[in-house]
């Protein structure tokens, strides 16, 4: 019998963590294994139950999603962190990706994209940004900016190099590399290489 993807949610609001994990329950690859009601709690069941995937809000009494994610993402063979959010701020979302999660959706979106959006992630090479959440951050550019290593990475993208190019001559690992152009996609709110790139390019943050 193929394992289940054991899931974590982690919410303030009960009646969201019972219908989350009603959801979850019901699905014949998942179970949900604990609910957390905020960040510090997240931490503590997150090292307890062990999850594949983390279903994280941000915004949380306490410790937030956000700060509870970075401290979850450094730990070995960390989980997942998928935020469901009802944030409206791309500073927000583009800091809860650079803290370590490996994706975003809204909350209006759960029952379209919830379990979508877990299966995308949960192999651990994917990261998951639904349609809203690329549109808000496109029509909202957060303000963090691209690091010297995205820039140099960004200008290898825009030259047609691959991920594996990109790393040679950047001394690191394609994995390294794939993670990097996500973080890059998300702050540009594009929905892929190509788009980073014309986004780029547009906002003159390189020049080919």
């Amino acid at each position: 019998m193929t394992r289940k993807l054991r899931i974590l949610i982690a919410d303030d609001h009960a009646i969201v963590r019972m219908g989350l994990s009603a959801l979850i329950d019901v699905q014949p690859d998942m179970e949900c294994v604990g609910e957390a009601i905020d960040g510090k709690d997240a931490i503590a069941k997150a090292k307890k139950h062990k999850p594949d995937v983390i279903v994280m809000d941000i915004m949380m009494p306490g410790l937030d999603g956000i700060e509870a994610t970075r401290a979850i993402a450094g730990q070995p063979n960390a989980p997942r962190i998928l935020f469901l959010t009802s944030s409206t701020s791309s500073d927000e979302l583009t800091r809860s990706i650079e803290a370590g999660s490996a994706g975003a959706i809204m909350k209006s979106e759960a029952n379209a994209k919830l379990l979508e959006a877990i299966r995308a992630i949960a192999n651990g090479r994917e990261t998951y940004l639904s349609e809203e959440v690329r549109a808000l951050v496109a029509n909202d550019p957060p303000t963090l900016p691209l690091t010297d290593r995205q820039l140099q990475i960004l200008a290898a993208m825009a030259k047609g190099l691959t991920n594996k190019d990109i790393a040679s001559a950047l001394d690191c690992s394609p994995e390294s590399v794939k993670d990097r152009i996500n973080a890059i996609c998300t702050k540009l709110g594009a929905a892929n290489r190509t788009e980073a790139v014309a986004i780029a390019l547009r906002k003159h943050l390189l020049k080919i």
